[in-house]
């Protein structure tokens, strides 16, 4: 992508100091940029590379103050990072104009397809599925029978999303995510075998939500497991059988969702916690890396540790908890004396 520097300013809302017409093809650090490269200042720390960058063009805030003179061309924006976020966004987004079918797919003919689709070389799409306007199925993806693909989705190589399953609009789920798996359920009979659960519920996934690499999200037993509207979900995540997920809730990597478990709107979940299932997370709750949920939390709640518990809690504990060698060695020594 080549864009000129007051094309850049125009997209980001910012005035050109410098030289207008310089042209810019790709994104940089500021420290490690070339010529033809876009950086941006978007914290103090890195101005000691404002002089010495190489960039052809760099984006500062409105108020800094240059200590020297810069021969460099510069687009002053009231906030550097969000700026420069749009052109991470516009940059990042070349590859996703793709359009029309690839003679290697395969797509049952009752397949719905909207307006400017793409599908991918060996993407699989079974009958009576729907994929709206505009969006872009990448090679090897499985789509099953009856799943709905909203519009403006995009679905990167190798995603698997079984029978039934609902995909909103404007969604992103990238690549190895498995959608719509059976749950984990076994119940024993009299002779001590485990007998397999069957599930025969679905997923349902509303607008605007993000599925990083590698997730796993179960279909109900009966029902839906739903990721409500706005969710982000990062690497590896396990997320259980009839569990929901409320709106615009953050989960980190490597996090296990146990079934029939409700998480509330707005959370913040740390990489490496686990949920037990059937309890029930509030509102605006944030779970600490590697801690064990095994009890429902309220609303307005931070908890920490295995189990976990309220994180000023936690910390006041720990406090003692660090100090147990010098206690123990304490009491060994009175113990010693008697």
């Amino acid at each position: 992508m080549n864009l000129k520097a007051y094309q850049v300013a125009e997209i980001v809302s910012g005035n050109v100091v410098g030289d207008d017409q310089v042209l810019v093809n790709s994104l940089a650090k500021i420290e490690n940029g070339d010529e033809g490269s876009l950086s941006f200042l978007g914290n103090s720390k890195y101005n000691k590379f404002l002089s010495s960058s190489k960039s052809s063009v760099i984006i500062v805030n409105n108020d800094l103050v240059l200590d020297q003179p810069l021969t460099k061309t510069l687009i002053r924006v009231n906030d550097p990072n969000e700026a420069f976020s749009k052109l991470l966004d516009l940059f990042g987004n070349q590859n996703l104009n793709r359009r029309g079918i690839d003679k290697l797919s395969s797509i049952d003919s009752s397949v719905s397809i909207g307006k400017d689709v793409y599908l991918g070389a060996f993407s699989v799409c079974e009958k009576d599925s729907v994929i709206g306007d505009d969006s872009k199925i990448y090679s090897q993806v499985f789509l099953g029978e009856n799943v709905s693909i909203g519009k403006n989705t995009v679905i990167y190589p190798g995603v698997r999303i079984y029978n039934n399953s609902v995909i909103g609009n404007n969604c992103i789920i990238h690549s190895g995510t498995v959608i719509g798996s059976d749950g984990f359920g076994f119940n024993l009979d009299k002779n001590g075998n485990q007998l397999k659960v069957v599930h025969n519920g679905n997923v349902i996934i509303e607008d605007n939500v993000e599925i990083g690499a590698n997730c796993t999200i179960d279909k109900a037993t009966l029902g839906s497991t739903l990721v409500k509207k706005g969710v982000k979900i990062d690497n590896l995540v396990q997320v259980a059988h009839n569990v929901e997920i409320g709106e615009n809730t953050v989960i980190a990597a490597c996090v296990g969702i146990a079934g029939s478990s409700s998480i509330g709107k707005n959370c913040m979940i740390g990489g490496q916690a686990g949920i037990s299932g059937h309890i029930k997370i509030g509102d605006r709750v944030m779970v600490q890396a590697q801690s064990g949920v095994m009890r429902s939390i309220p609303s307005d709640t931070t908890v920490m540790g295995m189990p976990a518990i309220n994180y000023l809690d936690y910390n006041k504990s720990y406090v003692h908890f660090k100090n147990l060698p010098k206690i123990m060695n304490k009491l060994n020594d009175l113990f010693k004396k008697k």
